[in-house]
């Protein structure tokens, strides 16, 4: 794969796994451990190996003709804490471009979670410069889960904007049924599917927030700050929703077919803004 990289001079990515980790890598380092006086556990040992196995892998690729800057390199393991340890460690180590990822990450919450723990920790420090998140999808489920993650993440975290983020309150026992929740759901998706027509035509439309709140505690604090947002009635709140832009209420939304009209609103905003 490096010779061929090479003969192209393309980019490459030098990747190493823990769970297929070169055994000759980590033999010598256990057998140059037992000759110390004080010799480290298999955990720290392990992870010498991983980082001089992606640096010794670097250096080949030199050898053989492939530019440094054409180099990227991946340690990549499934625990979140030595992650964040290799990584660091690594970076110390040398000036290659860095590709982040927790490996085997896992299903549903738990891959989403211990991805963005890891990742987060290592990016607040200036370290990585691509990411991946492994996810494993549900029976039937779709890759793009994992996209969306990482978008998700680099946006949350300020480093890059992809999409309008809709802030959305949690419910309580003030905010009544599941409308606002059906509702910022339904803002969200026709916000990432309009995104393809709107990364064009709109610039910086992918900074834009939306807040959909469900009753008038938080609701029209959070509204005002967003660039445009909703405030929904909760138990024992007069049915109405006020709409805030920029921090001034602009309508009152009432009846049916407030959905319907705080997307309009939306679209409305953004061609105008």
């Amino acid at each position: 794969m490096i010779e061929l990289a090479c003969r192209y001079d393309k980019p490459v990515r030098i990747g190493v796994n823990g769970g297929s980790l070169d055994q000759l890598v980590l033999t010598r380092l256990l057998d140059e451990n037992r000759q110390l006086a004080n010799p480290s556990n298999l955990r720290v040992v392990t992870r010498e190996a991983i980082i001089q196995s992606a640096l010794e892998s670097a250096t080949k690729a030199q050898e053989l003709g492939l530019a440094k800057n054409k180099i990227t390199l991946s340690c990549k393991i499934s625990n979140v804490q030595e992650l964040i340890n290799i990584y660091e460690d690594l970076s110390s180590r040398c000036d290659y471009a860095l590709h982040l990822g927790l490996t085997e990450a896992g299903m549903g919450s738990k891959g989403m979670v211990a991805s963005a723990a890891a990742l987060g920790v290592l990016m607040q420090q200036g370290i990585g410069d691509t990411i991946r998140v492994s996810l494993t999808p549900e029976p039937g489920g779709s890759r793009t889960q994992e996209v969306i993650v990482a978008q998700e993440i680099l946006q949350t975290m300020g480093f890059r904007s992809f999409t309008p983020m809709v802030i959305a309150c949690p419910g309580c026992g003030r905010t009544t049924s599941d409308y606002f929740q059906r509702l910022a759901q339904d803002i969200q998706g026709f916000l990432r599917d309009q995104m393809p027509v709107w990364k064009d035509k709109y610039k910086g439309v992918e900074t834009m927030e939306v807040a959909v709140m469900g009753c008038v505690v938080n609701g029209p604090g959070e509204s005002k700050n967003a660039n445009i947002g909703i405030s929904l009635p909760g138990n024992g709140e007069s049915p109405v929703a006020p709409v805030f832009e920029d921090g001034a209420k602009t309508v009152t939304l009432k009846g049916d077919k407030i959905a319907e009209e705080f997307q309009a609103l939306v679209e409305r905003y953004i061609e105008s803004h």
